[in-house]
């Protein structure tokens, strides 16, 4: 049984958290910048709202599909009896900063500048956010492997 939820665990992390991890690096390449449009419109054609707009509900229905991935690492964590260790402890933390990050923050400023052109600093918050959502998913895998302070092998 912990092999198959583990496996389940690890391949929901791959198909749910990898694609929105993905589409917040991208989404602020594509979405249409004020300065762009207003300052060199050849590069406003670089731009795509299509692709934007994809971006977009990539993040926000994988990103709701994700939520399976720390529930069955929670169901794990329990049958293993591991809730207690520090590890665990951690990247539950992390996973819901992350949760908290893509919900509360990146999600709806998609949903704003979609609304209308971005300006250059929005986009720039945008990259920040997805880097840090990103970091914090790469802590997560990291202390998965490394498990500082597990009881067993």
């Amino acid at each position: 049984m912990q092999a198959f939820l583990l496996s389940v665990h690890v391949v929901f992390a791959i198909l749910f958290v990898g694609p929105p991890a993905v589409a917040v690096s991208l989404f602020p390449r594509f979405v249409p910048a004020t300065a762009d449009v207003e300052s060199a419109p050849q590069r406003a054609g670089e731009r795509n709202v299509a692709v934007a707009r994809l971006l977009h509900r990539v993040t926000r229905v994988y990103g709701l599909l994700a939520v399976a991935v720390p529930v069955l690492g929670i169901v794990l964590a329990t049958v293993q009896h591991r809730m207690n260790e520090v590890w665990i402890v951690v990247a539950m933390v992390l996973t819901a900063a992350a949760g908290a990050l893509l919900g509360l923050r990146i999600i709806p400023a998609q949903r704003d500048v979609l609304a209308r052109n971005a300006t250059r600093s929005q986009l720039s918050r945008m990259g920040m956010l997805g880097g840090i959502f990103n970091l914090l998913w790469v802590i997560v895998v990291v202390l998965m492997i490394v498990r500082p302070g597990a009881v067993t092998p």
